[in-house]
C-alpha cells in the first residue's frame, strides 16, 4: 500500500464509522438540579473585635488573612506575638510599617494573648 494512499483510507475508515447506526452514541438527557444552599459557619461579617488598633490589624492583616483566620490561632505571648508580626514582614515581605507592627502586636496580646 502506498504512502499516498493511507490517508485516504484512514479517512474512508473514520467516515463510515460516524455514519454507522448514531442513536447507539447518544447521551442520556442533562438532569439541572437546583443548586444545593450551604449555610457556612462564618461569613464576611466576621471581622477583629472592635478596639484599640482593631483598624489597623485589618487594614495591614486582612490582604493575606482572614480575620477568623488570625483569631483562630492560639494564645500567645507578646514576645511571640512580635516574632509572628516580625516574621510576615521579614519572611513575606508584608508591607507593614514599624509604627504599625507595635500596634498589631499590641492588639494580638490584648484580644489572644496568653491568659
Amino acid at each position: 500500500m502506498s504512502r499516498s494512499l493511507r490517508p485516504t483510507l484512514l479517512a474512508g475508515l473514520i467516515a463510515g464509522f460516524l455514519a454507522g447506526p448514531v442513536p447507539a452514541f447518544a447521551a442520556a438527557p442533562l438532569e439541572l438540579r437546583p443548586t444545593p444552599e450551604i449555610d457556612l459557619p462564618f461569613g464576611d461579617d466576621v471581622g477583629f473585635p472592635a478596639g484599640p488598633g482593631s483598624d489597623v490589624i485589618a487594614s495591614n492583616c486582612t490582604a493575606c488573612h482572614s480575620a477568623d483566620h488570625t483569631l483562630n490561632q492560639p494564645a500567645l505571648s507578646r514576645e511571640e506575638w512580635h516574632a509572628v508580626v516580625d516574621k510576615m514582614i521579614t519572611a513575606y515581605k508584608a508591607p507593614i510599617t514599624p509604627e504599625d507592627a507595635r500596634v498589631i502586636v499590641d492588639y494580638l496580646a490584648r484580644v489572644k494573648g496568653e491568659p
